[in-house]
């Protein structure tokens, strides 16, 4: 299980609940959808899972082996270099390449070895099939390349699990369609990916567990409701 939440709530500070008593769980080649609202809590339950929103109260609250009621902001850093993390504004670094922006993480991350470095860049720019941009800026590549060098990157480290916020917000509806495909490529390959979307025809075009956030409830949905 890589994901195991029973009856966990958080809040905002200061204010109502946001969600309360959710059961969640992810295994390993899973790939989830979570939709709502604005603002019904489905980019802040992706945050509990990085430590990056604090819970209130849980039964159980597991992320990758980490009790996440008690877990030490150096374990947080830990946590975080075993998953990719994908969000909606690409988040690339503007003053470097895409190699720099590739390696940048490897190094940061621990790589040390130069060769096994560029081996590893070349390796996810293929997965995602980006090769021959490694020296252009990120201001040259359209939405749809940054989201994908965004995917590349999150793959860098193999991860057990992709968390990706709205990965498809700012981009149209075929190249949504070729980023949901990546997806389900990288799950064939045994990575979960739990993703937040409001882009429901995708969900048909792309099947998988559904989970709806909704008046700070977190209920999972079957076909016919959807």
């Amino acid at each position: 299980m890589l994901i195991d939440y029973k009856n966990v709530t958080f809040s905002h500070k200061d204010n109502d609940y946001v969600l309360e008593g959710v059961n969640f769980a992810v295994e390993e080649g899973e790939l989830i959808y979570i939709i709502g609202k604005v603002g019904s809590g489905k980019s802040s339950l992706l945050k509990t899972f990085y430590g990056d929103m604090e819970i209130d109260t849980a039964d159980k609250a597991m992320v990758l082996g980490r009790d996440m009621m008690d877990v030490s902001r150096k374990e947080i850093q830990c946590l975080r270099r075993e998953m990719g993390i994908i969000f909606q504004d690409f988040q690339l670094l503007t003053d470097r390449s895409v190699k720099k922006n590739l390696e940048f993480v490897l190094m940061a991350t621990g790589w040390k070895d130069k060769s096994e470095i560029e081996d590893r860049v070349t390796e996810v720019l293929k997965a995602v099939k980006m090769t021959g941009v490694e020296d252009k800026m990120p201001h040259e590549l359209s939405g749809g390349e940054q989201q994908r060098i965004a995917i590349a990157r999150s793959l860098l480290n193999s991860p057990k699990i992709i968390l990706a916020d709205e990965p498809t917000g700012n981009l149209d509806p075929e190249t949504a369609d070729q980023i949901i495909s990546l997806f389900n490529d990288i799950v064939a390959s045994g990575t979960s990916v739990v993703m937040t979307t409001h882009n429901l025809p995708i969900l048909e075009r792309f099947p998988g567990k559904v989970f709806q956030c909704d008046e700070q409830k977190f209920v999972e949905l079957s076909e016919l409701e959807r």
